[in-house]
């Protein structure tokens, strides 16, 4: 077992990167404190769990509570639970934090294994940052907070042990355990998550905090705020504790979607409780879900499109419209930008891929991290119609961009360029090229666009900037050096006049 020599305790030893530093959960309710570091998955975990303890603390009844509340009285009452429940959040020891020492019987991973950017087993080795190496009880704790509920799924989880007796999820006929399942905040190809972001770790906490009265709207949390599991941890994967947790808010921000037990360089590792898929009704705060009378689709983590080219869906509620909904950010955002000067819109996770059962982040899968700010109007519908009517048009000149570069090499191709490919394949290859290069020139005026979109007097300018891009993606995979390609090259070019003059 786990040497217990020296306790390390969640509340009082560093672990929680912070700007370039390690603070404490004690240390992270203080208003000096910079906003959270490291990859998407550690940000949105460790949030997370600073909700569960800002909301086991202190959850407001409404609106006019949650301001008059605030940072101060958010810190003040963390700090106060914290110290009441101390003992709870201790690494080791008998009652271990979000751990299961009743699965010891369990085949124990290398922590390597259950680290998606680390490369173990027969994986080809890149870069360092792919080597398996020892953790600090630091890591440990991020790793264990992570594990909670971004677990990729797979045969790495020991399915034959069962904790609640008749409990057939996670076994066979014959007692042979089943593929492990993805956790609560990854699903089958890795949700995009979404919070408000403020000027410091502590603000970022209270913007995101959910009242009761938000909890109440989320008709899906049956069990309402509910327990966090250090108070009250499960005896299996569907006992009494466990549906509780299945059915409320605290279950979302701890998910328990693995039951983990750290033992040396290793850790126990089997299924926990079985969250529902968005599909089944099951809803998370910080995604977005899509739903109509035949249909849920999730918005997912996609590396080739930066999350600010969702907004304008994400934020259909402020014009009335149907769109990708984010509880979390339908709940915060009109009082967040009434009381906080400079609100931020973070989103961010993790792209993975899966066969046969087997998940991995292979190929084009990435983690994502974007970070926008919103303007003093960004809750009236007269500033979202102005976002919405301007990402519409920069949407169809992407398109026109893909359109226009695919016809240019059908028709270098047609007319036996020596110098252009002749596999009608090449110019969906060059069009996608192409697309991915103005998006990726479009990303560094989007906070510009995000800003000016219902400034009529200087959305023109822009407009020809973007208008610019356009034509810079299109010129960067189709050649004009000899006369035919020049011809296609005039030819085919972006039309960009109804856009800028629109």
């Amino acid at each position: 077992m786990t040497n217990t020599a020296r306790p390390f305790n969640l509340v009082d030893d560093p672990w929680i990167p912070a700007g370039s530093e390690l603070i404490s959960l004690r240390e992270a309710f203080s208003r000096e404190n910079p906003n959270l570091a490291g990859t998407p998955m550690e940000k949105i975990a460790l949030l997370k769990l600073l909700l569960a303890v800002a909301q086991s603390a202190c959850t407001p009844e409404d609106d006019a509570a949650w301001e008059a509340l605030g940072p101060d009285g958010l810190a003040a009452a963390c700090s106060a639970y914290l110290e009441a429940h101390r003992d709870a959040f201790y690494l080791y020891g008998k009652m271990p934090f979000l751990q299961f020492p009743q699965i010891n019987r369990a085949n124990v991973q290398p922590l390597g294994a259950l680290l998606p950017h680390v490369a173990t087993g027969n994986t080809t080795i890149l870069q360092d940052l792919q080597k398996e190496r020892p953790l600090s009880d630091a890591e440990k704790a991020l790793l264990l907070v992570c594990v909670s509920g971004f677990a990729l799924g797979g045969k790495k989880a020991d399915n034959t042990v069962v904790l609640t007796s008749g409990y057939t999820e996670k076994s066979k006929e014959g007692g042979k355990g089943v593929s492990g399942k993805a956790g609560a905040w990854l699903g089958s190809a890795g949700y995009l998550h979404h919070f408000l972001c403020g000027e410091n770790l502590l603000q970022t906490i209270w913007m995101n905090l959910l009242t009761h009265e938000d909890i109440r709207h989320l008709s899906v949390f049956r069990e309402g705020l509910g327990t966090a599991p250090w108070e009250r941890m499960p005896e299996g994967e569907a006992c009494p504790t466990a549906l509780k947790l299945r059915e409320s808010l605290m279950g979302r921000l701890v998910p328990l979607s693995k039951f983990c037990l750290l033992d040396g360089d290793g850790m126990h590792y089997t299924d926990g409780i079985a969250h529902a898929a968005p599909n089944d009704g099951g809803v998370d705060p910080s995604t977005a879900v899509l739903r109509d009378a035949s249909s849920v689709r999730c918005l997912w983590t996609n590396p080739d499109r930066q999350p600010w080219r969702n907004l304008d869906a994400l934020l259909a509620f402020l014009g009335g419209h149907a769109g990708f909904d984010c509880p979390g950010i339908r709940a915060c955002l009109a009082r967040a930008v009434r009381n906080v000067p400079a609100v931020g819109l973070w989103a961010g996770g993790l792209r993975v891929s899966s066969n046969a059962g087997e998940q991995y982040v292979s190929g084009g899968d990435d983690f994502v991290d974007g970070l926008i700010f919103l303007p003093a109007d960004a809750t009236g519908e007269f500033w979202y119609h102005a976002l919405q009517s301007e990402m519409d048009a920069l949407n169809a000149l992407g398109r026109q961009v893909y359109a226009v570069t695919a016809a240019y090499h059908a028709s270098t191709v047609q007319k036996h360029d020596a110098g252009a490919g002749k596999d009608k394949g090449e110019g969906d290859k060059a069009a996608r090229r192409a697309t991915q290069i103005f998006w990726e020139l479009c990303g560094r005026e989007s906070q510009t666009l995000i800003d000016l979109c219902a400034d009529a007097e200087r959305i023109p300018e822009l407009r020809r900037r973007f208008a610019a891009f356009a034509l810079r993606a299109y010129n960067a995979v189709c050649p004009r050096d000899t006369a035919r390609q020049l011809e296609s090259w005039a030819e085919n070019r972006p039309k960009t006049g109804k856009y800028c003059n629109a």
